[in-house]
């Protein structure tokens, strides 16, 4: 607004700027014949060159075919996805030492945050035992083994024993018959054939019993090799280390305990790269079991949340083409848009009667950040596109609509287009009907200063100097 008062109070003086020739007071009859031949080459055409473009501003967009009168747009704003945003809680009560700093770019597997917790001690404690269990139960397993055997050995030879007394018994009872054997050598035969007979039962019964051992035994290791593995598998899910590096050695060395066994604090490192977005705890502060400790995310996982009138529901479906267009008067390129495919949310607000809509850009520029507003326009189904350039191009001047092109053949010259041939708009874009081709720029940032510079006096043709003062004529 400064520059455009300047350049009033320019145009308004008396005295040209240095450079210009200076009027005299009284013309002569030379002078005469040169301002009708200047008559003859008026022109509608303003010198724009770079130094002027910069002090003022200036900046130009280009015409191009968009369905304006099939546009819906709608305000809305960037949110993560769901699975932009990672939490990372305490698995157990303890101390906790962050490694990292808000705002820091973090990697898969960088360093986050450490526990010193007195539970994970206890869960070494009980992976010891468990571990002590197994051993024990190996051992008394394959003791069993042997232990058959003698027990099959000594089975064998009472079942000999009784065998060869049966037979002795057999004979002497015949002997006897005979009256060959006295009653006192066959009883003694019988006593050690009774006394074997109850050796062999014995052995039968120790049998019984050691497979039963054998049996509890097996069942013990198998439960201590149950309850290793799940304490295990809770210790991979505290220090999110797989299971097989939580067995492995913790050094080189052949007689290297196990990892699970050195590791002194838990360690919690990144799952997926990103940026520390907040920290919730104190360094050193002392946390519960499933406390926050920070989140992470990742910005390039974002889509565009926008919410309709639910009276346009019959003009909105999934799959329509539509784009992200940027805040205006902003920094921000006006053509700086991301396109993508409508996706029409599943409810809506009764009360403020509009649609949840979603978009998911195929590409993000620079300016795209979670909480960042923008409108998405959805191109609707009919009608044709048409020709349009930016609504702000274009500026009324008493009762007339003007716009500035630039030349085509010279880019230190813009145009002056009065009681240009417009169309329809939707706030944003506006057809323009003739005098521009696709591909044409129009100046967007600086029409006002352009426009109050040749208000009046633009059938003169005229130039602007480098400080943004503005000149009729073209000396």
């Amino acid at each position: 607004m400064v520059r455009g008062v300047i350049i009033v109070l320019t145009i308004g003086m008396c005295v040209v700027a240095v450079g210009c020739k200076r009027e005299p007071s009284a013309p002569e009859k030379s002078e005469v014949a040169g301002a009708d031949e200047q008559a003859a080459t008026r022109t509608n055409r303003v010198d724009v060159p770079d130094t002027v473009r910069r002090n003022l501003g200036i900046t130009f967009a280009k015409a191009e075919v968009r369905s304006v009168a099939q546009t819906i747009r709608v305000p809305g704003r960037f949110e993560l996805l769901p699975d932009g945003r990672r939490e990372y809680r305490t698995m157990l009560g303890g101390q906790v030492e962050v490694m990292v700093k808000q705002f820091q770019p973090v990697e898969a597997g960088t360093l986050l945050f450490r526990l010193d917790s007195p539970p994970w001690h206890d869960l070494q404690l009980k992976l010891a035992e468990a571990e002590a269990q197994i051993r024990e139960g190996t051992k008394r397993v394959e003791m069993i083994a042997p232990m058959r055997e003698a027990h099959e050995r000594h089975h064998a030879a009472i079942e000999h024993t009784v065998a060869l007394l049966t037979a002795r018994a057999e004979r002497l009872e015949k002997g006897q018959a005979e009256g060959s054997v006295s009653a006192e050598e066959f009883g003694l035969v019988q006593t050690s054939l009774a006394q074997a007979r109850s050796d062999l039962a014995e052995v039968l019964e120790k049998e019984t019993e050691l497979a039963v051992r054998a049996v509890e035994a097996t069942s013990q290791l198998d439960a201590a090799r149950e309850r290793f593995d799940l304490l295990l598998n809770s210790a991979s899910t505290v220090l999110g280390i797989d299971k097989a590096r939580l067995q492995a050695p913790a050094a080189s060395e052949p007689d290297a305990p196990p990892l699970w066994r050195t590791r002194r604090r838990v360690e919690v490192v990144a799952g997926a790269p990103g940026f520390v977005e907040a920290i919730h705890v104190t360094n050193g502060g002392w946390a519960a079991e499933t406390n926050l400790v920070l989140t992470t995310v990742q910005p390039h996982q974002i889509r565009f949340h926008a919410r309709a009138m639910q009276s346009d529901l019959g003009r909105l479906r999934d799959g329509l083409t539509a784009r992200i267009a940027p805040p205006m008067a902003g920094s921000i390129a006006l053509q700086d848009a991301m396109e993508g495919t409508l996706t029409v949310g599943l409810g809506g607000d009764s009360d403020q009667r509009t649609i949840d809509l979603y978009l998911t850009p195929t590409r993000l520029s620079a300016w795209a950040r979670p909480g960042v507003s923008a409108h998405l326009e959805v191109i609707v189904e009919g009608g044709s596109p048409d020709l349009a350039i930016p609504l702000s191009a274009v500026i009324q001047d008493g009762l007339s609509k003007i716009l500035f092109r630039r030349d085509p053949k010279n880019p230190d010259k813009v145009i002056r287009i009065a009681d240009a041939d417009l169309g329809v708009d939707d706030g944003r874009w506006v057809v323009v009907k003739s005098g521009l081709m696709e591909g044409d720029e129009v100046v967007l940032d600086g029409v006002y200063q352009l426009m109050v510079a040749t208000s009046g006096s633009i059938q003169k043709g005229g130039h602007f100097h480098a400080d943004g003062s503005f000149h009729e004529g073209n000396d």
